[in-house]
């Protein structure tokens, strides 16, 4: 049986240290603003985005990749021997999916593996880390796809909530009359993603520790079934609301179960400075 190389994108949200553990590649995407391009994770940052952002006063543009740039990557770990898993953010927010898809069709196709992940952020890291376990157990290729496709991403839960609306505003997903009536009652969405799709849950007023207090509720109520394997954090630039979340998260469940990640530049330039979420998987109910 061949080694299998695991391929994400750069939405993954993974931290440095898992993406170096388990040797993943990463396919960075573009964030394009008005006088330059920059590749996601590698020439910018989310603290830079919010600087050139604050600075020239646009968002930046995202961008996926074309399948000839897949198709190089996948030529090169094929040729080195490698069955390739390529798990990538839901086809609904991104062409990347599409791409990948038409590239592999260039090569064996016992060989290469695409899943769409249905998801975003940490919401796909989650599937990539039970990949990798299941890669150690000594899993094949076309048994771990299915596995992923079947049993986790459906079980996966993502939820996030948006500081303010500026950037949903500014993006075109929030109309002015939203906009304005959700900063005059200060409205924090929460953004839930299902199937694929991203969808307003709720609508909390007032401070933030409210919405933060929400997305616990929602944990709380799925427990017992949430696998503990690991439990994501992911943010961006939200340092108060980590914190909190996470010391009120280790009260439920134990502390090793929780992973802090941060939010890079194609999730940030859509949900803007502040946004939090809780991210976690239920346990199939075959497996409880």
């Amino acid at each position: 049986m061949n080694k299998i190389k695991i391929i994400i994108d750069s939405t993954s949200d993974l931290r440095p240290e898992e993406i170096q553990k388990y040797d993943l590649a990463i396919v960075p995407l573009y964030v394009s603003f008005p006088d330059k391009t920059f590749i996601d994770g590698v020439d910018l940052n989310t603290a830079k985005l919010y600087s050139l952002v604050d600075q020239c006063g646009v968002l930046p543009k995202t961008a996926a990749r074309n399948p000839e740039f897949f198709e190089e990557m996948f030529d090169k770990y094929i040729k080195e021997g490698y069955d390739i898993l390529c798990i990538l953010i839901s086809s609904e927010f991104s062409s990347m999916y599409q791409a990948a898809k038409i590239a592999s069709q260039d090569f064996d196709e016992n060989r290469i593996r695409v899943v769409d992940s249905r998801n975003l952020s940490s919401g796909i890291g989650l599937s990539v880390l039970k990949a990798c376990k299941l890669r150690e157990e000594g899993k094949g290729l076309h048994e771990i796809a299915d596995y992923l496709e079947k049993v986790i991403i459906p079980n996966v839960k993502a939820q996030f909530v948006v500081e303010n609306l500026t950037y949903l505003h500014k993006g075109g997903r929030c109309s002015s009359t939203s906009y304005y009536f959700g900063k005059i009652l200060n409205i924090h969405p929460e953004i839930v993603v299902r199937d694929g799709k991203m969808s307003v849950y709720r609508k909390p007023r007032g401070k933030m520790i409210k919405a933060y207090n929400e997305l616990l509720d929602m944990i709380r109520e799925d427990l017992p079934n949430v696998d503990l394997d690991h439990i994501m954090i992911t943010h961006s630039i939200s340092p108060i609301g980590e914190q909190y979340l996470y010391e009120e998260l280790s009260k439920m469940v134990p502390k090793e179960s929780i992973m802090v990640t941060e939010a890079g530049c194609v999730i940030s330039s859509h949900c803007g400075r502040g946004t939090i979420g809780i991210l976690y998987i239920l346990k199939d109910k075959d497996e409880k």
